[in-house]
Order: structure tokens, then C-alpha cells, then sequence
């Protein structure tokens, strides 16, 4: 049997050990200059596809994740995050499909206004940043989801999220959706002028 060369073996250790997904470039910190970091990277994906864990890479950052299909053996151990409202959880899907997004407009997709508490509540958690400010008079401030939204939700990035054909298949949209799509989005409200 082939041992692994000496940094495929340094890479791996690195990686085992970070507190935190990591960079290529924070990578290299530990491991030096001297070997292919992209090339090991693939190797080391491949090497532990199928096994318990897997090398997983996130938003530009890599870490060690358990293999998706045994997570409900570890699921009790786990502390159960606080459940976000029905708000924090729209506020999210709108930031995660439409970023940068400003308050102003999460308000103008959501049809009512933006509790303070919603927003910090979902960077509290990590899931979302501030990404800047919109160069409009005003400049108001605007928000995107962050590497740790990726991870949680084991996204490699946005463009995984799933369209609106697979959240109907899961049957994750409420009828009252399915009800507004048929109208073509119009809300009920609007013909309610009597």
C-alpha cells in the first residue's frame, strides 16, 4: 500500500483540527507553499465520499462534515436551535433569493414591515450579514446571507437553493400560496374594495 505523501497528510491534519471551515489561503498558513492545495483538496474530497464524514467545501471555505445520510445518528447530541417565526423565516428567504437586499425592499416583497428584532435575530444567529450599503440617496444598508448560512443548510452556494417546482414537490408551499400563484399573484385584498 501507497502512504500518502507528507502534505496530502498536512492538509488533512489542518483540516481535522480547524475550529471553523477554512480558506485555501488560511490553509496555507499551516501547510506552506510546497504543495498542489487544490489537487489535495479534490483527493481528500474523494478519499472520504461515501465514509462517514465527508471534506465538504462551502462558499470558498472547507471543513469536515458528517456524511448527510447519518446525521440523524448524531441528531441527539445536538442542541436544538431556538425555531425562527414565520417572519424571521420569510425575511431569510427573501435575503437568500434576492441579496443584497435592503430593508426597504425585504418590507416591499413581504408586504408589511420589518420588525428590528427579525434582522438581528438572523444575524445573531450567523445566517445573515450586512453586505454594504445601496448607493441610492439615503445609502440604506443592505443584507446577504453569510458562509455560515451555506453550511448549515449544506448549500455549496446560492444558486442550490431550490426553485419554486421543488418546494412544491416537498410540499413546502402553504395553499393560500398555491391559491395567490393562481391568481398570478394578486393578493385577495385587492379585489376587496366594498
Amino acid at each position: 500500500m501507497i502512504e500518502p505523501d507528507d502534505f496530502l497528510r498536512a492538509v488533512e491534519a489542518a483540516l481535522f483540527v480547524a475550529e471553523a471551515p477554512i480558506t485555501p489561503a488560511e490553509l496555507r498558513l499551516h501547510v506552506g507553499e510546497r504543495g498542489d492545495l487544490p489537487a489535495a483538496l479534490v483527493t481528500l474530497a474523494d478519499h472520504y465520499a461515501g465514509r462517514g464524514v465527508n471534506l465538504v467545501e462551502r462558499g470558498g471555505r472547507w471543513h469536515f462534515q458528517t456524511a448527510s445520510d447519518l446525521a440523524h445518528v448524531l441528531r441527539r447530541e445536538k442542541d436544538e436551535p431556538r425555531k425562527l417565526s414565520r417572519a424571521a423565516m420569510e425575511t431569510l428567504a427573501i435575503i437568500a433569493y434576492h441579496e443584497p437586499v435592503s430593508r426597504a425592499e425585504i418590507e416591499a416583497i413581504r408586504g408589511v414591515q420589518v420588525a428590528k428584532g427579525t434582522l438581528d435575530v438572523l444575524m445573531e444567529s450567523g445566517w445573515v450579514r450586512p453586505a454594504g450599503r445601496r448607493e441610492v440617496p439615503g445609502r440604506p444598508l443592505i443584507y446577504a446571507t453569510s458562509v455560515e448560512f451555506l453550511s448549515h443548510f449544506g448549500l455549496s452556494s446560492r444558486r442550490d437553493l431550490p426553485g419554486m417546482d421543488d418546494l412544491r414537490a416537498a410540499g413546502l408551499l402553504d395553499p393560500i400560496d398555491l391559491a395567490l400563484e393562481g391568481l398570478g399573484g394578486q393578493s385577495v385584498l385587492e379585489n376587496d374594495d366594498d
